[in-house]
């Protein structure tokens, strides 16, 4: 990989770690954050040994959202830039890994969208959250898919066209958070260790279903999780738990 500026990437054992590295921005997402994320995927999906993927911020803030300073309001505006966000979000979210968004301070517009994806969220007691975007004229992205599925649609409606502030209580009570700690640290061990032994491919299909399981019939979900299982099953990890019951 190339230098990073907009973020920074640790990898120590199984936890690799994504901090969004612009305090003095807000942690806004830019271009240049954009393509670093691009090949900090790359990296994750082809060559790491990693199995837990942490999102966090700087600077006591987790992300405030687009950087504004790229569009000009005198030239053009084009969607080029939103989809390629669209883009890292999905690769993010379908990473052959389990992910957690360590959430401390504001995380807004982009910040709440890229928390949506991950799998488990712990934020500080401090934290807050909010989709600004329709005040603003725009539209928050495909959070627009994503925070029904955890909050029911009638909340999802206001909270993206009352522009309302949550609080990391407010936000647990809605299921949008999995915990709130002022030690996100312990937090994220505590958590890392509720997974178990990660088993990649299995936590991959399993996600997948999930997301799946709102926008398809009975019928074609029975299908997709029969073809799942079978590849499943066929994983050493599998195997090696059907082994171990046998020597019981």
């Amino acid at each position: 990989m190339r230098p990073l500026e907009a973020i920074s990437f640790q990898e120590h054992g199984n936890v690799a770690t994504i901090t969004l590295n612009r305090p003095a921005h807000g942690n806004r997402i830019n271009i240049r954050m954009i393509q670093e994320l691009a090949a900090v995927c790359d990296h994750l999906e082809d060559r790491s040994k990693a199995k837990v993927v942490v999102f966090r911020g700087s600077g006591g803030i987790f992300s405030q959202g687009v950087d504004f300073g790229e569009f000009q309001p005198h030239q053009p505006i084009d969607i080029h830039g939103f989809n390629k966000w669209e883009k890292i979000a999905v690769r993010l979210e379908r990473l052959p890994k389990v992910t957690v968004a360590l959430i401390d301070g504001a995380a807004t517009g982009g910040g709440f969208h890229l928390m949506l994806v991950a799998d488990q969220r712990i934020a500080t007691s401090r934290s807050f959250f909010q989709l600004p975007e329709v005040h603003m004229g725009f539209l928050p992205g495909m959070a627009t898919f994503r925070l029904a599925k955890y909050v029911g649609l009638g909340t999802a409606k206001r909270l993206m066209l009352c522009n309302t502030r949550l609080s990391a209580p407010q936000a647990l009570g809605l299921g949008l958070l999995d915990m709130v700690s002022d030690d996100l640290d312990a937090a994220l061990q505590s958590t890392i260790e509720s997974f178990g032994p990660i088993h990649t491919t299995a936590v991959q299909l399993c996600r997948r279903l999930l997301n799946e399981s709102f926008a398809i019939e009975f019928e074609e979900a029975i299908g997709n999780f029969l073809a799942a299982q079978h590849r499943a099953v066929n994983k050493s990890a599998f195997l090696d738990t059907l082994a171990r019951q046998h020597e019981k």
